[in-house]
């Protein structure tokens, strides 16, 4: 069947528009295109609709400076232009008249039915997310992205009817219609959502006169002077173009009657964007563009298109790799069509397209020509079917609609950076209108959590659509979501069962459990406080302070003490020997009786028992980086300021000094050592369980050794499930290091012990 005749005055100004502009002046539009309101023909709903809206609309203006009823007429005949019904023109109406009703729903509801209300709703709802994107556009490039994809998504997510999409897609033509007929510059924001959101949907859903002037428009507002060039440059050649496709139709006409094909031979409009990139991605100027004079040929049936092919080719030279066949392979938005390149005897090229009737009409309006809005009968708009034989029609072009926006959604999936958000997704509400992504199968809790951490802790109730739900209710798309908190704040280790579906998101959960378990670690830092705290006043010792005592034990922090205490990861007779001073040794003894009875004792040994040969009381100091303690070999090195630094002999530290100051070295060798204690770095590798750190603590209480140092830490990597534990204690001597490292080795879990 043919498609009707496209409306000559519409005709005109995408042509005057996109083809034939003037070199000086861009193109605009007429003040205003005829309301399809005032039709005698127009059905009642769209009458009524229309005066409905009228008295709400009159002496009002868009945010873009338009006046809204002209806005709503604009939209209503873009509408009628794709061969939407008279319904879908009706409800431009009602969503512009909703902005100014107190509760739009339910007087739209109450005068149209429930299926124009659910319009209204859905619709406002993407209008503010598009309010919001553009807002966001000045003030943060990533959030932009963000918003402008959620815009896309939930084109998607409200797919289930087509009014909606093809609503928002007239209405932004219009706004662009509009700044060009006033010949005001366009806000980017706005122009840039057209080309990057709205042009790319129609394109997937093949409404062909929506996607290609969306496209030129943006050109035009974008790019000005490389439009308004490409513009002069075709008026330029306009009487010429114009003779050569006139004859070039006379003879297609000619060889169409003499095949005995019926069919008709159609100039094709020229849209200036894609000749634009055409000459861009390409390299051509634009004498190489085929595509300036096209025409296009229509017929009854696929093989009429092929006998019509093979005619042209042998009348005229086909150019050659310029031949596609989109009958075989079809686009993936469904359209059909030849296309070949052909080159006339005068030299001139041009391209020409075959198709039958059904593939033009699906070309021009794609799949909603075939959308069952046209007469839905009895049951409205909302796509539901009425009953008989349009119920299948009605299923059919409804899976064909939903999966050319699926695979739009995969189209762009493919170039967008793979990200964790690879699942399926919903969109929602804030009672302020913001919109929350979230995961399929999410609840109200997690639309809280998501909202904020706290609010997820005080989460006591929620409304979805203003209706009080279970907190375990599963979200769905467009719905407004509201929660009421608690003053007491803490989440249900409920929400954590997975059979009770409290939650669905990886990142709620991870919250729930970061609450509880900073809950139980609380509970162990309060233990452990408690335990230390009962030590140091069986010892007499409450006037130390906790951190001290903490930095003196090797932890950072007095609450890192409490928590291995009160895990029992950390024993308490450490912090006893700490505390209660050492028995003093028989030098000691001998010190203080001398100094009782006013005696100068006897020379000593210099300090750490190291005696530097050839000098006398020399101040010396044993080094930390390796410890040394008698017998092992020891190297003397002179510092700046701190008297002679004693190391053992195979110290990588002192190596290194003595290779660029080698007259600092001196010879010290061991004094008197008897009694004496060094401090030895020992490291230990153990398998990482509960309670292994105490363990080796109590071996180093019964061997009677004091622990200056203690840290530990877990290790999952190359060798999963170990931890590293690093301990200074006091020995008399590296002697008896091996019975301490035997000892130690025996605990159960431990690996390996070693000195440093």
């Amino acid at each position: 069947m043919k498609t009707a005749p496209a409306d000559p005055q519409r005709a005109a100004i995408v042509q005057l528009l996109l083809d034939e502009a003037p070199p000086a002046e861009p193109p605009g539009l007429p003040e205003r295109l005829p309301s399809p309101a005032r039709s005698a023909a127009a059905p009642d709903v769209l009458t009524r609709a229309r005066a409905f809206a009228e008295p709400l609309l009159a002496a009002r203006v868009l945010d873009s400076g338009e006046d809204q009823l002209g806005h709503a007429d604009g939209v209503a005949a873009i509408l009628a232009g794709i061969g939407a019904s008279p319904g879908v023109q009706a409800a431009a109406y009602l969503v512009y008249a909703a902005e100014h009703l107190a509760d739009p729903v339910e007087v739209t509801a109450k005068a149209f039915g429930e299926s124009f209300a659910d319009l209204v709703d859905h619709t406002r709802k993407l209008v503010r997310i598009q309010r919001a994107a553009r807002a966001a556009r000045l003030e943060d490039a990533e959030a932009v992205a963000q918003q402008l994809e959620r815009v896309r998504k939930m084109l998607l997510a409200f797919s289930k009817d087509l009014r909606v999409v093809l609503l928002r897609l007239a209405s932004r033509l219009q706004t662009l219609r509009w700044f060009a007929q006033v010949r005001k510059p366009c806000p980017v924001e706005v122009v840039l959502e057209a080309r990057q959101v709205f042009a790319p949907l129609a394109n997937r859903l093949g409404i062909w006169q929506i996607k290609w002037e969306l496209e030129d428009l943006a050109f035009r507002f974008l790019e000005p002077e490389q439009y308004h060039g490409l513009a002069r440059a075709l008026h330029e050649k306009r009487l010429e173009r114009e003779l050569r496709v006139h004859q070039a139709r006379a003879q297609l006409s000619a060889e169409l009657q003499r095949l005995g094909v019926s069919g008709e031979v159609q100039g094709r409009p020229k849209h200036l964007y894609s000749i634009w990139k055409k000459m861009q991605g390409k390299g051509l100027t634009l004498d190489r563009v085929f595509d300036l004079r096209a025409l296009r040929v229509i017929v009854d049936s696929v093989d009429d298109c092929y006998a019509v092919l093979a005619r042209l080719h042998e009348v005229y030279e086909p150019v050659e790799g310029e031949f596609d066949d989109y009958i075989a392979r079809p686009k993936p938005n469904g359209y059909q069509s030849l296309h070949t390149v052909l080159r006339a005897p005068d030299g001139q090229t041009m391209e020409v397209q075959i198709r039958t009737h059904a593939m033009h009409e699906h070309a021009e309006h794609g799949v909603a020509a075939h959308w069952a809005y046209k007469e839905a009968g009895t049951k409205g708009y909302g796509g539901q079917a009425s009953a008989g034989d349009q119920e299948a029609t009605v299923r059919e072009a409804r899976k064909a609609v939903l999966r050319q926006l699926l695979a739009w959604e995969r189209d762009l999936a493919e170039h967008a950076p793979s990200s964790e958000g690879e699942e399926a997704r919903i969109f929602v509400f804030t009672p302020q209108a913001a919109v929350v992504e979230l995961c399929a199968g999410a609840t109200p809790i997690d639309f809280a959590y998501h909202l904020h951490t706290e609010l997820g802790h005080r989460i006591r109730g929620a409304k979805v659509d203003g209706q009080l739900v279970p907190l375990n209710t599963k979200l769905q798309s467009g719905q407004t979501v509201e929660v009421m908190g608690g003053k007491e704040r803490g989440p249900s280790l409920d929400w954590l069962n997975p059979e009770l579906g409290f939650l669905a998101s990886p990142r709620s959960k991870a919250k729930v459990r970061a609450w509880f378990n900073a809950l139980q670690t609380e509970e162990t830092v309060a233990r452990g406080r408690e335990l230390v705290e009962k030590l140091l006043a069986r010892e007499g010792k409450t006037a130390i302070k906790h951190d001290e005592l903490a930095a003196r034990l090797g932890f950072k922090s007095a609450e890192q003490l409490f928590e291995v205490v009160g895990k029992d990861e950390f024993s308490l007779k450490p912090i006893e020997q700490l505390l209660r001073p050492a028995e003093p040794t028989a030098a000691e003894d001998e010190d203080a009786l001398a100094a009782r009875h006013h005696v100068r004792p006897a020379a000593q040994a210099p300090r750490g028992g190291v005696l530097v040969v050839g000098v006398d009381s020399l101040l010396t100091n044993l080094a930390r980086c390796c410890r040394p303690a008698p017998p092992d070999a020891i190297r003397g090195f002179v510092t700046r300021g701190k008297g002679v630094a004693i190391h053992r002999a195979d110290c990588g530290n002192l190596l290194d000094s003595l290779r660029r100051t080698p007259e600092r070295e001196i010879d010290v060798t061991w004094g008197q050592t008897q009694g004496k204690l060094y401090p030895v770095d020992l490291v230990v590798e153990a398998q990482d369980r509960s309670g292994v750190m105490r363990d080796v603590l109590e071996v180093f209480a019964k061997l009677r050794l004091r622990v200056s140092h203690a840290q530990t830490q877990s290790q999952r990597g190359s060798r999963p499930d170990t931890q590293w534990m690093a301990f200074t204690v006091e020995i008399a001597g590296a002697e008896s290091l091996s019975q301490v490292l035997r000892s130690v080795a025996q605990v159960p879990g431990v690996r390996s012990a070693r000195r440093r």
